[in-house]
């Protein structure tokens, strides 16, 4: 008699152990550097309460050192500002704003640390004044520093839905914008020209409506602009403005670009975003003209942002001349005129926030 026991599939079941954490992190700046050096050395001067991980923080910032041994450097710590009854375990790391990486940045080289009820730990020597003086982090008198801090959860135990199986087919990532760059350099099934200055551009109608309802309008609505041999002529832009617009509506992405050239891309693609409706494209081009704000630039981008309605760009202009030093400096450029000729509005919004 035969057993079917020995014949049946053998049950499964799967758990894991998770040891997650909560991350966040906390930006302060130190405005008027030279007025906090003369805190005794032992005496700090603390940031607003923060929360992260669903527990209550704060910096301290010793200006001459937390104690004698680091008199002379700045000192930096972290402090749990509330009562706990268990230790809280957390990971945090201090560097400078413009040391920061884009993306979240990693803590695993960080010691874990236990914090007690009003309790706190951090870099006591985490830069000399002297260095940090002569260094690009200090600008008009302030610098800005970063806390990351990962708060551990408790471990604890979850059922997964089944168990783990053997993988036999890795699936690659996605190359579809690498095929439809390909398609856009080969000009293959093209059925669109565009005539830009004197310079003439391939493209595919499908693709130019399917991502732009301006380029659709025009293309296969009432708007249709091309002519009975599909040439579109595109006024008020540079060819190799189109070009690069062009190269992002079929890859999502821009064109490799030297730092010197960004900025001025930046501005003429902001445009051309606007005006065929790329909303992603534009705030990349606010993005990045953010961190091209000087005083020699601010008038340009300013105009830019309020003529393009670049929200965040606006305030990043106006925060940028919120320092006397700043607004000093491109006072003494011809910004301001430019400004009051292109966009009045702009000035009188600017005096009735510098008069708040």
């Amino acid at each position: 008699m035969s057993s079917t026991a020995g014949n049946s599939k053998p049950s499964g079941s799967m758990s894991a152990i998770v040891a997650d954490a909560a991350r966040g992190y906390h930006v302060l700046k130190i405005d008027g550097y030279s007025r906090t050096t003369a805190t005794p050395t032992g005496e700090f001067i603390r940031s607003r309460s923060f929360t992260v991980g669903g527990h209550r923080w704060c910096i301290k910032y010793y200006p001459n050192g937390e104690t004698s041994v680091s008199e002379g450097y700045i000192s930096l710590f972290l402090f749990l500002d509330q009562d706990v009854t268990k230790a809280v375990k957390a990971q945090h790391r201090f560097c400078f704003i413009d040391d920061v990486e884009e993306q979240t940045p990693s803590l695993a080289a960080q010691s874990v640390r236990s914090f007690d009820s009003n309790s706190g730990w951090g870099r006591a020597t985490f830069i000399k004044r002297e260095d940090l003086e002569k260094s690009k982090h200090l600008k008009d008198d302030s610098f800005i520093v970063r806390c990351d801090i990962a708060v551990h959860n408790e471990l604890r135990t979850e059922e997964m839905a089944e168990a783990p199986t053997t993988t036999f087919v890795s699936v690659p990532a996605s190359d579809l914008h690498q095929h439809l760059g390909d398609l856009l350099q080969t000009g293959n099934g093209a059925d669109v020209v565009f005539k830009v200055s004197s310079e003439t551009f391939m493209a595919h109608r499908c693709m130019l409506a399917a991502r732009s309802p301006v380029f659709s309008a025009e293309l296969f609505g009432q708007m249709k602009e091309s002519d009975i041999a599909g040439v579109v002529n595109i006024d008020d832009m540079e060819a190799h403005v189109f070009k690069a617009l062009l190269f992002f509506i079929y890859t999502d992405s821009l064109p490799e670009m030297n730092k010197e050239e960004e900025g001025a891309m930046s501005q003429h693609l902001l445009v051309a975003a606007d005006r065929y409706n790329l909303e992603r494209l534009k705030l990349i081009c606010e993005h990045k003209l953010c961190k091209c704000i000087e005083a020699t630039t601010l008038a340009t981008i300013l105009a830019l942002a309020e003529q393009h309605h670049c929200h965040g760009l606006k305030k990043a202009c106006f925060n940028f001349l919120s320092s006397p030093v700043n607004l000093t400096a491109v006072l003494a450029t011809d910004g301001i005129e430019y400004l009051n000729t292109s966009c009045p509005s702009v000035i009188k919004e600017l005096i009735a926030k510098l008069g708040t």
